[in-house]
């Protein structure tokens, strides 16, 4: 039986978790087709989950009926569906359901407690929550097994996965850490400033009240629920507009982080097509984009702005005041010095890549930042006068600051400004 590794993502041959490709048989014509897939059992043995979970999981990404507890252990999916299209959204269970949210490894038990579903890791020790919205997070709580019972197909995935854990614990402490740690994400933790979770500011509140709405409306919930598995991306993406069919690049780290089918892409990729949906760039709601952040896990990581700087704006940014729009939310995730000098570089790949007939209006952007305290003068004035490579070519680099310098004498004489106001006094 041909394997492959639990995360696609990771091309290592020696990947230690691996599992069967999946196999599907359609049976039947007409309105009685459907799709049985063959190994889920094993399938799910190797994700240390439950098979319901995962049938359930297709038939609320394909709108198909499953059936959920089969004497046979024939797993049923109505409707004709191809195997490699299952494999694809199987990688967005496995990355909702399975993967630590730190260390990124499949080494997790789900342990449900006061109406939340947690993932244990026993990799790494992190505790991290399942999205609730997420229509599989509301079966899997009306669903639970009974207190002191689990299902067989539960046990045996258990047993399995435990087994492993033990098994590779060692080679895992050898290696000072688990396949897919991300060093710099973790500094990056740490020297981020936490959000205050107390904040009664307006966008906060309107935040806090739409995940309660989501969590306490199982309608609602349904509509939170996008897909994002590889093969749903590149299929929006193709129904995209032309001037929205740009990639989200995010600058590799020094450890090859960004870049390709991290979660920084497929959160630009669900921008731009939440974007395309409504037709409009102005269309989306702030809220939306902080939950959807925080679903992916990346709304505080400073990488994120640069992925805004990128899709939030078209090429009517200066004449709509579209910074104002999106101040709000964006000064609730920049918080730091590495968040605006991020964000910078995400405006000077948007304007020199994307949009280069914007680069006349860069010093009109920039008014707009820093007149919504997006980016303060100590990271503007430094970006002023120093090309980069970081984000664009050396060239490109040079048009941009050269079309800021109008911007940067402002705020050289805005500042002089205020020093003879303060020694007058």
């Amino acid at each position: 039986m041909a394997t492959v590794n639990i995360r696609r993502d990771v091309t290592d041959p020696f990947y230690r978790y691996k599992m069967e490709r999946l196999q599907s048989k359609i049976e039947g014509k007409g309105n009685g087709i459907k799709t049985v897939i063959v190994n889920l059992s094993s399938v799910a043995q190797s994700l240390a989950r439950p098979p319901s979970y995962v049938i359930k999981y297709f038939g609320f990404e394909l709108g198909a009926q499953t059936n959920t507890n089969p004497a046979d252990d024939r797993w049923i999916i109505n409707g004709a569906h191809d195997a490699s299209k299952l494999q694809d959204y199987l990688d967005g269970f496995i990355s909702k359901f399975v993967l630590c949210k730190k260390c990124k490894n499949p080494e997790t038990d789900v342990n449900i407690k006061d109406g939340r579903i947690n993932l244990d890791c026993k990799a790494c020790g992190k505790i991290s929550d399942v999205d609730l919205r997420l229509k599989l997070s509301s079966f899997i709580l009306k669903n639970q097994p009974k207190k002191g019972k689990k299902d067989k197909s539960t046990k045996k995935a258990e047993r399995k996965a435990r087994k492993e854990a033990e098994a590779n614990a060692e080679e895992g402490s050898q290696n000072g850490g688990s396949p897919g740690d991300s060093a710099s994400d973790q500094a990056e933790e740490n020297g981020d400033v936490e959000l205050d979770a107390g904040s009664d500011d307006e966008l906060t509140r309107q935040i806090n009240e739409g995940a309660l709405e989501l969590d306490d409306d199982d309608e609602k919930e349904v509509e939170w629920s996008v897909d994002t598995s590889e093969e749903a991306v590149r299929a929006r993406a193709k129904e995209l507009p032309d001037d929205l069919k740009r990639a989200v690049v995010v600058e590799e780290d020094e450890d090859g982080e960004g870049g390709g089918n991290s979660a920084y892409d497929h959160y630009g990729k669900w921008v731009l097509d939440t974007i395309a949906e409504k037709g409009n760039v102005d269309a989306l709601d702030n809220v939306d984009i902080y939950l959807k952040a925080q679903e992916f896990g990346v709304e505080k990581k400073h990488r994120t702005l640069t992925v805004l700087a990128q899709t939030l704006f078209d090429e009517n940014i200066v004449k709509k005041k579209q910074v104002e729009k999106r101040a709000a939310v964006l000064k609730k995730m920049i918080t730091s010095e590495r968040h605006e000098k991020a964000f910078l570089g995400g405006l000077e790949r948007f304007v020199g890549n994307e949009k280069p007939e914007l680069i006349p209006q860069v010093s009109a952007i920039l008014l707009q930042v820093y007149e919504h305290d997006l980016v303060s003068e100590e990271v503007l004035k430094p970006w002023g006068v120093k090309a980069s490579k970081k984000y664009v070519d050396i060239k490109t680099s040079k048009s941009v600051r050269k079309s800021a310098e109008k911007f940067m004498e402002w705020l050289e004489t805005a500042e002089s400004d205020e020093e003879e106001d303060s020694d007058d006094e």
